[in-house]
């Protein structure tokens, strides 16, 4: 595992035990139990509307360990996730990425429910999960899928998180960075069930923290079923789609390159526009 992921990890480690001793499994199961049924993520992501060529999932991020602060106006109340994700959903987003990590990415679960409440489009927990707890906690409030990392979890560990996050009803976005880490989990694309679970390969080298999009277009042919597959990182411009398209991805998620301009909504429609019209 690179040392900046380690470091993450090692904090949420800290964070979850925390927060369990805060608010138990019974409540969190309560919670559960009386929050609306998820919205499906994976068929919002899979299944293109006529006319579009890629799905994006575009993610509402507020910064990064690398980049700080995306934008000055981010910081204190001046973040509104709500905002934004109705920008993201006009401008014809399939779904939304949100991140909640609070040390790292200034991000906060609160997030999820008031992007949720602004528009209709399912929403994903992007999170550095570790642990069962944390989907419960997802799903109670109100996340529609989760981010598996395939770095931080062993195998066992990875098969749990997948059967739980299918009994709670959430698509499961198994995510990996190199070719050793997607031959070892790749059996496991679409366990328990095949209609809860997407593949996303990061472009993004988690040890120079530079983003490479060929690293997707090297990796394809590794991947049985494209239809499930999801690039992450360094897409920015249309022809980015289009030689993704060629490849056979049909799906990405978006993020700091639409938080860097100031209407991440516009420059969504930007990149999604030449994507519109008669399928070639």
């Amino acid at each position: 595992m690179p040392d900046a992921l380690r470091e993450i990890v090692e904090h949420k480690v800290e964070e979850v035990e925390r927060r369990k001793a805060e608010i138990s499994m019974t409540e969190l199961e309560a919670m559960v139990a009386q929050a609306e049924p998820p919205r499906n993520f994976f068929r919002a992501v899979t299944r293109r509307p006529e006319g579009v060529h890629t799905s994006v999932i575009a993610e509402v991020k507020r910064r990064s360990p690398s980049a700080g602060l995306i934008r000055p106006e981010y910081g204190g109340d001046g973040f509104k996730p709500e905002t934004i994700a109705r920008q993201y959903f006009d401008a014809g987003a399939s779904a939304i990425s949100c991140l909640t990590d609070e040390k790292f990415f200034g991000g906060h679960l609160s997030f999820i429910e008031r992007v949720k409440a602004a528009m209709p489009l399912p929403v994903l927990r992007k999170d550095f999960i570790i642990d069962p707890w944390q989907l419960w906690e997802a799903r109670a409030h109100g996340a529609d899928a989760v981010l598996l990392i395939a770095e931080c979890l062993t195998e066992s560990m990875l098969v749990d998180l997948l059967i739980l996050s299918q009994q709670l009803q959430m698509t499961a976005l198994l995510e990996v960075h190199d070719m050793d880490n997607l031959l070892r989990v790749r059996p496991h694309v679409g366990f328990p069930h095949a209609g809860y679970g997407l593949l996303g390969i990061n472009n993004r080298d988690l040890r120079t923290m530079t983003t490479d999009l060929n690293h997707t277009t090297r990796l394809v042919d590794l991947v049985e079923d494209t239809k499930v597959l999801v690039s992450e990182s360094g897409i920015k411009t249309p022809e980015d789609l289009a030689h993704l398209r060629t490849h056979g991805v049909r799906s990405v998620l978006v993020g700091e390159h639409l938080m860097r301009q100031e209407h991440p909504g516009d420059a969504l429609r930007t990149l999604l526009t030449p994507t519109l019209g008669p399928i070639e």
